[in-house]
């Protein structure tokens, strides 16, 4: 190579370097931040006065949390939530597995709080803490604040529209039985890949449809492909992963999932993946083109993250249980 040329190139890429780093730090989102009411819950026997939550870091107090993030959802969630309480507290279970459930509110304007509320004093057999978030974050930051604040030894997110059928939770609980029979940490994640050629898919737009697919092949590039769907929104944690992966996580944005099977995956924490049923539910606030660029987006960004070792994991601040 000339040496003119050489020069040139050893500029160019002195430049480059110093911007590619720029653009990721002005592309990355801000952390997370938790304000103070934002620390506290209200509940049917207190709506008037804030309680302090504890701590995902405390010993856990319940068998099962269940965390359901909500924006804008009082038209969905009294049926889900009636559906997750019928299931919860049938005779089978409700003297053998303890539970709470943690409402997330993510900032919403249709006064899903206090539906919420009113549905726990509808619903006393269970313990249903209602949080609110001062601003919308994204269904992630929804995610991660309950989970971080919650007692469950196990922890189960699931949507707030009912689109899972709640009592495949048993199918879950079962896989978490055989790969971690002691609560060591481990993830089990509902799946409808399954589903893929059936009407519950088939029926969907033809859009919605190839940008499924072209989620799926850039999963496969980031290091998620042998999960087959990432996206359902219907997972249960150990606690000890719990406590692993959620105060790692930096997205609050749609594509948070892929970021927590990745920690998962940095971390050694095994993943099993469980058939679930699932039903397309209106109401979405998925905007499919809007939301899928901006996916695409994240998912850039944190695996540049990860790779130039921006956001990595502090296995040294992780309690031990």
């Amino acid at each position: 190579m000339d040496q003119p040329v050489l020069v040139y190139a050893l500029t160019a890429l002195a430049i480059s370097i110093p911007c590619f780093y720029i653009a990721l730090i002005l592309l990355s989102p801000p952390p997370i931040i938790t304000r103070p009411s934002e620390k506290k819950y209200r509940s049917h026997s207190a709506p008037n006065a804030p309680r302090a939550l504890p701590s995902l870091s405390d010993a856990g107090s319940v068998d099962l949390s269940v965390i359901i993030p909500a924006y804008n959802e009082t038209a969905r969630m009294p049926s889900m939530l009636a559906t997750t309480i019928a299931h919860l507290t049938t005779p089978a279970l409700k003297n053998s597995r303890t539970h709470e459930l943690l409402v997330v509110d993510d900032g919403s304007a249709d006064g899903t709080s206090d539906l919420a509320l009113k549905l726990a004093k509808e619903h006393p057999e269970s313990e249903i803490r209602v949080i609110t978030l001062e601003k919308n974050l994204g269904k992630g930051g929804a995610v991660r604040h309950g989970m971080l604040h919650a007692r469950g030894h196990r922890l189960l997110m699931v949507d707030a529209d009912g689109a899972s059928r709640f009592e495949d939770l048993e199918l879950l609980w079962k896989a978490m039985d055989g790969v971690a029979p002691k609560n060591e940490p481990a993830v089990v994640v509902g799946s409808r890949a399954h589903l893929v050629k059936t009407e519950a898919v088939v029926k969907r737009s033809v859009i919605r449809n190839i940008l499924m697919y072209g989620l799926h092949t850039i999963l496969r590039i980031v290091g998620v492909g042998h999960i087959r769907d990432t996206q359902c929104g219907f997972k249960l944690f150990t606690r000890r992963a719990a406590q692993q992966i959620f105060p790692a996580q930096h997205l609050a944005t749609w594509i948070f999932d892929v970021e927590l099977l990745l920690l998962a995956k940095q971390l050694g924490i095994p993943v099993e993946e469980v058939p679930v049923e699932w039903h397309e539910v209106a109401g979405s606030k998925l905007n499919v083109v809007k939301d899928s660029l901006q996916m695409l987006r994240d998912l850039l960004v944190l695996r540049a993250n990860q790779m130039t070792g921006r956001w990595k994991v502090d296995v040294g601040s992780i309690p031990k249980m």
